[in-house]
């Protein structure tokens, strides 16, 4: 218990401090020091693009290429980002500015000319990494003296020569790299801080033929004469020459390589987070309110009553909850079901959680790419042993026997159906020949972690709560079911589940905007203190909407309050699907069907996964709940 008070102290410290914290870097990993005139060697990695979200191996456009191409080794959740890590003819010295270094002459044929056409059309960004370094754009904020960061720079743009109405490509092919470093003063060692670029284009030219040793009169770095702007422009035209160069600009900074990542996660939107956590927590003292007013006034007059009855007459004539004490705890229908979905959202819940305070602790911070998909799907494998426990636990308070056929549905239905989406999905990225295909040693991996791995810890987790006495509940149940009596409008089962998912929903909605433009604006989200505690607050609004209306339930003499418990804080997920919907059309470009439907696709499992964690939520409190009060009561 000590370990995991300890474990809970120092995640409460990190949250707190959190909006000031901006160590990213786990313990023990050192940086890399630099002498004047070592080999750096740049990396590229896939292209991206907002507009269609498949992402495209580096290579897959005939740039310049090393004669071997070699890939960098990479982790679970980077293969599954789409990131194709590979070598490049991009080489500086450490503190050696270069300028006007050609990497290579390419002629374009008609297909080559056709895909930097398709890729500038569809807005494509090249991205690259230096010592684990992003390549950015600064963007001076023209209402704030500040400069925000853009990851990648496009493949080219779109444009007419002045005079003419004729629409031009043009092409990225002159960069001109800044590097930042922070010099020891004492070694004369350096660290890298910062990896700029500017993108020009640029028609390059020269006098005679092309050779190795051939100057460019565009950019001579003898003459001092270099690439300012792009007033002559590259165009993409097929048999057009297009020749590839770059400068190297190194810039001394005090910038220490601990907060190296700080200008990349630069926030200026924390008033918004702030007005989220306000907005979230009026919500919940809202609820709190109600929930405080049912249980010290209400429910507490409402039990002191029916203890003080004293003849059957009095107890015949009473209404209420009370009143069905004897079937308040019959088995729902689909009660199998039931056992598997919370198993699920117990799963769910766990992960999380575990994930999240990892996150606020500085373990699964944005410089550790694919860091926190590899992590979540680790955790949802590890987690099986309590979706199994869960799961089988209730199944046994449901009068069950076959304690292995609910372990096999918890382990199997809901990694089944989102299989069946995602390999729809992943066959319409393959057919794009998008480098965002899962190739099949990863899927292999996959597989393997789901029947290697969750499929018997679920069914360990099983057979321990299994082997545990059955939940007892406070009252019997009668044999014959009790009638309900005719509901008014507003106890309407679909009726009262939907408006139960709104305050849940309205609680993270604010936050969901900075997590969806993250995804699918490929930006950073790594405030993760903020995100933990609108967890907690949805936790809460789940537990006490839920609460409420199983009350006015049960004060209506309606107790099949199994599943609609389960449906009311797990509708949230429907208008989590309708924010997104409003969100595509609202804050997105995509205009491509392929990529429309991965939108929606992955929007369907982000809510599905939604409905299972607040459902569960739900669940959980209503049923704590009523076993609270009938156990308050005398019953004879």
């Amino acid at each position: 218990m000590a370990f995991w008070r300890s474990i809970a102290f120092f995640a409460l410290l990190a949250l707190l401090f959190i909006h000031d914290s901006h160590c990213f870097y786990l313990p023990g990993v050192a940086p890399q020091d630099f002498q004047k005139g070592d080999l750096l060697q740049v990396k590229v990695n896939k292209l991206t693009s907002i507009k269609t979200q498949l992402p495209y191996t580096y290579y897959s456009l005939p740039y310049c290429s090393p004669p071997k191409i070699q890939d960098s080794a990479e982790n679970l959740g980077e293969v599954l980002r789409g990131d194709r890590i590979e070598n490049s003819l991009y080489a500086f010295k450490m503190r050696e500015p270069q300028m006007c270094n050609v990497v290579c002459n390419r002629k374009l044929d008609a297909k080559a000319a056709k895909e930097f056409k398709e890729k500038i059309n569809d807005e494509y960004r090249v991205n690259m990494i230096l010592d684990n370094l992003p390549l950015v754009v600064p963007i001076k904020r023209s209402d704030q003296d500040s400069t925000v960061y853009q990851l990648g720079f496009h493949v080219g743009l779109k444009g007419q020569y002045s005079g003419s109405k004729e629409q031009k490509f043009f092409i990225h092919n002159h960069l001109a790299f800044t590097l930042k470093y922070h010099r020891d003063l004492q070694t004369d060692s350096t660290r890298i801080v910062g990896f700029e670029v500017k993108p020009f284009s640029i028609k390059h030219e020269y006098e005679g033929k092309w050779d190795e040793k051939t100057r460019l009169t565009t950019c001579d770095p003898h003459a001092k004469h270099t690439v300012v702007n792009s007033n002559t422009p590259q165009e993409v035209e097929e048999n057009q020459e297009i020749i590839f160069t770059y400068d190297v600009e190194f810039q001394e900074s005090d910038v220490k390589w601990a907060s190296r990542w700080d200008a990349y996660l630069l926030m200026n939107d924390d008033q918004i987070h702030w007005f989220s956590i306000v907005n979230s927590l009026m919500i919940v003292l809202f609820l709190s309110g109600m929930v405080a007013m049912i249980m010290l006034r209400t429910l507490y007059r409402d039990i002191s009553r029916y203890n003080e009855l004293e003849t059957q007459e009095e107890a015949q004539e009473e209404t209420g909850w009370k009143l069905v004490h004897g079937d308040v705890f019959r088995p729902p229908q689909n009660s199998d079901l039931l056992c598997v979905y919370v198993g699920t959202g117990v799963q769910f819940f766990g992960m999380i959680l575990v994930t999240m305070i990892f996150a606020i602790l500085g373990f699964l911070s944005p410089s550790n790419r694919g860091g926190l998909m590899t992590a979540m799907l680790l955790l949802w494998v590890f987690m099986g042993l309590f979706a199994g426990y869960a799961s089988t636990r209730l199944y046994k308070m449901f009068k069950g026997s076959e304690w292995k056929k609910i372990a096999f549905r918890t382990a199997v239905f809901f990694p089944a159906s989102v299989s069946v989406i995602f390999a729809v999905l992943n066959t319409l990225i393959w057919g794009q020949k998008s480098s965002g295909a899962v190739p099949f040693g990863t899927m292999f991996a996959l597989i393997f972690l789901w029947f290697g791995i969750s499929v018997p810890l679920v069914f360990v987790g099983s057979y321990v709560g299994f082997k545990k006495p059955a939940i007892e509940n406070p009252v019997k149940t009668n044999k014959i079911p009790r009638q309900i009596p005719e509901q008014a409008w507003y106890m309407n089962p679909a009726f009262s589940v939907l408006i139960g998912g709104i305050l849940p929903f309205g609680a993270v909605f604010i936050e969901l905007f900075f997590i969806l433009t993250s995804i699918w604006l490929n930006q950073f989200y790594y405030i993760f203190g903020f995100l933990f505690l609108v967890f907690i607050i949805l936790i809460i609004t789940c537990a006490e909407i839920t609460v409420v209306l199983c009350y006015f339930q049960l004060c209506s003499e309606d107790y099949l309050w199994w599943w609609r418990s389960y449906l009311t804080s797990g509708s949230s997920a429907l208008y989590l699907f309708l924010y997104a919907t409003f969100y595509f059309f609202t804050k997105l470009e995509i205009t491509k069907l392929v990529s429309a439907i991965l939108y929606f696709g992955y929007m369907l499992i982000a809510s599905y996964a939604f409905f299972v964690v607040t459902g569960t939520i739900g669940f959980y409190a209503c049923f704590w709940f009523t076993r609270l009060i009938y156990s308050s009561v005398k019953i004879d």
